[in-house]
C-alpha cells in the first residue's frame, strides 16, 4: 500500500478554489485505518468538495493529499481504483435491474468471477435485496437504491469507503439497515469516511470534523465535542411556548431553540451562560432545567458567529390569523377508510384519522409507505378509489378546486421556478391563489416577514441555498394563510440550525392555529409533533402521541421514538410473515 502506515488518510493545507471562490482551505487531517469519521456542517461549508479531493475526483488548489499511501494528484488511478466512492446523486443505471447493476459494478472493478458470485450473494442479503434481484433500478424505492448503490461500491472490497449523505431521503429502517452494513465492513478493517446532515449518524463516529465556510472549526470524538456545550443548553417545560419564544428572541446570549409540544429547549452562548436576568424571566413562564447536550446543540455552538435567527412574526401571525372571518371546523382534517389503488396496487389501504385545527401531526413511515400518495389526495391533487375525506369542511374528491385555496402544500423537491428572483415567485403563486394585487403586496411582505426573506426580493432563485429555498418554499405555501399546511419531507437534507429554524416558523403557524401534516424520516423531528401517525405498506398501523404509541406495544426499554418506530414495523413484518408460515 505504499507505506501508508497507521493513517489512511493524511491532508496537510489541503485547499480548493473554484474561480475566484474559495470551497475549501487549510485542511489537516489524519484518519486512521478502520476508524469511522464523520464530516458534518452546515450547507455550503465545502463536504462535498473534501469528499472530492480526497477521492482523487478533484486536485487541491494548495496543499496536499495522501489516501492508502498514494498522491491524490501523481497517482490518482491508485486511489480511484482502490476506494469505494459514493456521491449523493445515484451513480446507478435506472433501466437495468439490482443484479445488473451489481454484475456491471463487479466488471468495471475487475472482480473475479469466481469471487463476485460469492460477494454479490453476500452483499445482497446483508442489503436485504434478494428477492428483487430482477427488479428494475428506476423502480425501487429511495432506501433500496441507497443500499444497492452502496452495495457497488463494496464489491470489490475496498479498504476505504468515502460516502456524501448516505442517509438522505432515506427512511429510519434503511437507514439502520445501511450502517449494519457499514459496520459489518468496519469489523473487517475498511475505513469509513461520510459526510451527513444527520447528528445521530454524527453520534455513531468515532471521530468528527465540524466544517464551515470551507474550514474544520473543530474535530474529536463525539463525547469531546458534547463537552463543548456542557451548561449551554436548557430546557423550559411551559404551557406558553409563544410566550418563552418571545422572551428568548430577546435575549442576546440565546444561539438557538427547539419548540416542541412540551417543552422548549435551548442554547446559549457556552462563555455567556443563562444569565440570572433570563433565567428569572423563564420562570415565571415555566420550569428551567439544564438539559443535556446533543451533537445538534454542539453544531448550534460552534455556529454562534452565524446567530442571525428568522424573524418568526409570532404575535402578526397570530393577529392575522385571527383576523380569518370565518370559523374552522372541529376537525382540519377528517378522514374515512381513504384508499388509492394504481391497478393492482394499493397505495393507501383503509386510512382513518383527524387532525384538529392548531395540531401537528406527523406522518412515519418507510420509503413506499403511501405518505407521499396520500398527501397529494388531502390535497386534491389525485382523487381517491374509495373512502372519504373532508379538509376544512371541503369533500376533496367533489370541490378539489375549492380546497386548493384554503391549504398550502410544500413537496418534497419544493416547486420554485429557478430562473425567477425571490419575490417573482411569491408573486406568482400571489396571482395562482387568486389574491389581488393589493392584498398581495400586503401577503407577500408578510410572508417574507415570517420567513426572514427581507433582502432577499430580487436574488435569483437558482443562487440561493438550500435553507433559503427551503424557507421561500414555505413562504409560497402560506401566502393565503391556509387553514392546513401539508409538508412533504420540508427538512431533508438541511443542516441542523436550518432545520430548527424551520420548525420554529412551523411551530408558530401552528400556535396561530394553523393545522399542520407533516412526513418525515428524520425521527427526531417527531419530538416536534403533537400526534404520530405510523404508516407501513399503505395503511396506518398505528397513531396517537408518544406516550400512547410506546402504551401500544408489549416490549420496555423502548426509550426514543426510533425504537417505537421500528418496534411497530418489526411487529407488522412479522404479523405478516406468520400467516404465511401457517399455510405452509
Amino acid at each position: 500500500m505504499s507505506g501508508a502506515g497507521d493513517n489512511m488518510i493524511e491532508t496537510e493545507g489541503l485547499g480548493r478554489r473554484f474561480g475566484h471562490a474559495r470551497a475549501i482551505s487549510a485542511i489537516d487531517l489524519r484518519i486512521a485505518r478502520g476508524e469511522i469519521f464523520g464530516l458534518v456542517g452546515p450547507d455550503g461549508a465545502g463536504k462535498t468538495t473534501l469528499l472530492q479531493l480526497l477521492a482523487a475526483i478533484l486536485d487541491p488548489s494548495e496543499g496536499n493529499c495522501r489516501v492508502l499511501g498514494f498522491d491524490t494528484v501523481r497517482q490518482a488511478s491508485e486511489v480511484t481504483s482502490r476506494i469505494g466512492y459514493m456521491a449523493q446523486g445515484f451513480t446507478l443505471y435506472d433501466h437495468l435491474t439490482v443484479a445488473e447493476n451489481l454484475a456491471f459494478a463487479g466488471k468495471v472493478r475487475a472482480v473475479p468471477r469466481a469471487v463476485y458470485a460469492a460477494r454479490s450473494e453476500r452483499l445482497l442479503a446483508m442489503a436485504a435485496l434478494t428477492p428483487f434481484l430482477h427488479r428494475r433500478e428506476g423502480t425501487l424505492s429511495g432506501g433500496m437504491r441507497k443500499k444497492l448503490a452502496l452495495c457497488t461500491n463494496l464489491i470489490h472490497q475496498p479498504p476505504l469507503l468515502l460516502l456524501d449523505e448516505p442517509g438522505l431521503g432515506v427512511d429510519p429502517l434503511s437507514r439502520r439497515e445501511l450502517w449494519r452494513m457499514l459496520e459489518d465492513f468496519r469489523h473487517e478493517g475498511a475505513t469509513i469516511v461520510f459526510a451527513t446532515s444527520y447528528m445521530d449518524e454524527a453520534e455513531m463516529c468515532d471521530h468528527v470534523a465540524f466544517l464551515d465556510h470551507g474550514s474544520i472549526t473543530a474535530q474529536g470524538t463525539p463525547d469531546a465535542l458534547r463537552a463543548r456545550a456542557q451548561g449551554a443548553v436548557f430546557q423550559v417545560e411551559t404551557d406558553n411556548p409563544v410566550a418563552v419564544e418571545d422572551v428568548l428572541s430577546e435575549a442576546p446570549e440565546m444561539l438557538g431553540s427547539q419548540w416542541r409540544p412540551t417543552d422548549l429547549r435551548f442554547v446559549v452562548e457556552s462563555a455567556k451562560g443563562l444569565s440570572n436576568e433570563l433565567r428569572k424571566q423563564l420562570e415565571q413562564l415555566g420550569r428551567v432545567e439544564p438539559a443535556t447536550p446533543s451533537m445538534e446543540d454542539v453544531f448550534v455552538v460552534l455556529r454562534k458567529g452565524e446567530r442571525t435567527e428568522v424573524p418568526t412574526g409570532i404575535a402578526e401571525v397570530a393577529r392575522l390569523a385571527a383576523s380569518k372571518g370565518h370559523r374552522e371546523p372541529a376537525q382540519s382534517v377528517e378522514t374515512r377508510r381513504l384508499t388509492r389503488r394504481f391497478g393492482d396496487f394499493v397505495a393507501v389501504d383503509d386510512v382513518t384519522f383527524e387532525v384538529n385545527p392548531g395540531e401537528i401531526f406527523g406522518l412515519l413511515g418507510p420509503n413506499g409507505a403511501g405518505k407521499t400518495t396520500l398527501i397529494r389526495m388531502l390535497c386534491g391533487l389525485l382523487p381517491p378509489s374509495s373512502g372519504t375525506a373532508r379538509v376544512v369542511g371541503i369533500d376533496i374528491a367533489s370541490q378539489p378546486r375549492r380546497l386548493r385555496q384554503r391549504i398550502g402544500y410544500m413537496s418534497q423537491r419544493f416547486s420554485l421556478y429557478h430562473d425567477l428572483t425571490v419575490h417573482e415567485n411569491l408573486a406568482f403563486f400571489a396571482s395562482a391563489y387568486g389574491i389581488k394585487r393589493r392584498p398581495a403586496r400586503e401577503a407577500i411582505a408578510w410572508a417574507s416577514a415570517v420567513t426572514g426573506l427581507h433582502g432577499l426580493a430580487d436574488e435569483s432563485v437558482s443562487g440561493l441555498s438550500g435553507p433559503v429555498r427551503q424557507r421561500l418554499a414555505l413562504a409560497c405555501g402560506i401566502l393565503h394563510r391556509p387553514a392546513v399546511l401539508f409538508l412533504d419531507e420540508p427538512t431533508s437534507g438541511v443542516d441542523p440550525q436550518a432545520r430548527s429554524r424551520f420548525w420554529r416558523l412551523v411551530n408558530t403557524l401552528a400556535a396561530a392555529g394553523t393545522a399542520v401534516l407533516v412526513t418525515t424520516h428524520y425521527l427526531e423531528e417527531a419530538a416536534y409533533c403533537h400526534r404520530l401517525g405510523l404508516m407501513y405498506e399503505g395503511r396506518l398501523i398505528a397513531a396517537g402521541d408518544l406516550a400512547a404509541l410506546r402504551a401500544g406495544l408489549p416490549q420496555d426499554g423502548l426509550e426514543t421514538i426510533e425504537d417505537v418506530f421500528l418496534a411497530y414495523i418489526e411487529r407488522e413484518r412479522t404479523q405478516a410473515v406468520r400467516p404465511i408460515e401457517e399455510a405452509g
